[in-house]
């Protein structure tokens, strides 16, 4: 008779501001197949071990190769951003963490189809080749990213040392700019380590039978170019248009802190001090320019978020949603299509983003019949792994975690959150019947 999976068990690790999820299946036959979600960060908690993230590597080493362990069966990177795949970087000594994780030799690694910039031309994804165009578009996209990162950190750098912004402005266009570089190890470590790959977007076929016998697998995001109608109308108006920023728009941002004379050839003051009537409207400049800056980089960063893989599994009589860092844009087309009835028995969500204020759609949460109060049988679990105080700010309500969504899923779910394991635990262990 075949093995069916008899429960699961979550490890949510502590990686501070950034994501590390290893489920494990156990089936009735006493073996396990694992999943690795992705394992990355931007900054570790204050005062956590400096090897935290070497300890984790091992930890799921261990945990996949212990008694009816098979192994790291899949590996889920839902996006490139750095805290959720920095721990996949390896080094020259073959002793990082993405070694390790290498080392496990993954049957299947998932990515979102816009990681598949150089697809080969006979690849059945999205479009087939006739969209190799838009994957061409794509990769300038990242690579205008990348640079816009490099000189708003630059941009930062500068601005500090001449003490023209606050500290606060440069730590929020530090921080976003930091997650946006790419870790090349890391990204290129994805690419070779699993048997297969599988890019993958709204509605394809997943089959993960072979590693994960029992379980289902839909895909809800990210959609195609060809499949949201906002991508479409905005493609017909200018073909370098790319999830809501142009290729070339993003070349021009890139621009930031490069140096660039505003007014070339006007007389300028070259000395270390302006004139004491000058100085109040300097300081406004640098800050205003500062919040320009920032303002753009944080809508690249919300372009990245929005190529994150939303993953649902159904295994026995349970329902797991794993959404990566998707926001509005991502979650707009997944809850038009037919796939959004899957959402309505979520018996676990892993919460977006954080807990941002933009990436727990209150039209995807009120699909969630499992939540209600403590009394409520089969009561909805949700997890959230993150860190106050790195991203956005409550006076202008767009810290993260959002408060007002962290009150609610503490009252509607039982809420599991990284940040109480403290700055030296390793996981938290969640544990969901499949019967």
């Amino acid at each position: 008779m075949t093995a069916t999976p008899l429960s699961a068990t979550l490890f949510a690790y502590q990686v501070g501001f950034g994501d590390c999820f290893l489920l494990r299946l156990t089936y009735t036959d006493g073996t396990r197949r694992h999943m690795l979600i992705d394992f990355g960060t931007t900054s570790l908690p204050v005062d956590a071990p400096k090897d935290q993230m070497v300890r984790i590597a091992r930890d799921i080493e261990t945990k996949c190769t212990e008694s009816g362990g098979s192994g790291l069966d899949i590996v889920v990177a839902t996006h490139r951003h750095a805290d959720h795949v920095s721990g996949f970087a390896t080094n020259a000594r073959g002793t990082g963490t993405g070694d390790i994780i290498a080392g496990l030799k993954p049957s299947v690694v998932i990515q979102p189809w816009t990681e598949a910039a150089e697809a080969p031309v006979d690849w059945e994804g999205p479009g087939g080749s006739a969209a190799k165009p838009a994957f061409r578009r794509h990769a300038r996209t990242l690579k205008a990213i990348e640079e816009t990162a490099r000189n708003a950190l630059r941009f930062v750098d500068n601005a500090e040392k001449a003490k023209a912004i606050s500290p606060s402005l440069a730590a929020q266009m530090r921080f976003i700019g930091e997650d946006n570089l790419s870790n090349a190890s890391a990204v290129n470590n994805l690419k070779i380590m699993g048997k297969r790959t599988e890019y993958v977007f709204h509605g394809c076929k997943l089959d993960l039978s072979g590693e994960l016998p029992g379980v289902t697998v839909d895909v809800l995001g990210p959609p195609t170019l060809r499949q949201t109608e906002t991508i479409r109308k905005q493609v017909a108006r200018n073909k370098d248009e790319f999830w809501q920023l142009a290729a070339r728009r993003m070349g021009q941002a890139a621009d930031i802190g490069s140096g660039t004379a505003l007014f070339p050839g006007a007389p300028a003051f070259s000395g270390k001090r302006m004139p004491v009537e000058y100085r109040w409207l300097q300081h406004r400049i640098d800050e205003t320019s500062a919040e320009v800056a920032l303002g753009i980089v944080r809508a690249l960063d919300d372009q990245m978020n929005n190529t994150s893989v939303i993953l649902v599994l159904r295994a026995g009589t349970k329902t797991l949603l794993f959404p990566g860092d998707a926001q509005w844009e991502n979650w707009a087309y997944a809850l038009q299509s037919p796939l959004a009835a899957l959402l309505d028995d979520v018996d676990l969500y892993k919460v977006g983003h954080h807990g941002s204020l933009n990436a727990t759609p209150k039209s995807m949460w009120n699909r969630f019949k499992k939540k209600g109060p403590k009394s409520k049988a089969d009561r909805l679990t949700s997890v959230v792994s993150t860190r106050k105080d790195k991203h956005g700010h409550e006076k202008d309500n767009t810290e993260v975690p959002r408060r007002t969504l962290m009150t609610e899923l503490k009252a509607q779910s039982t809420l599991h959150d990284t940040e109480d394991l403290g700055p030296t635990g390793l996981y938290e262990v969640i544990e969901i019947p499949l019967v």
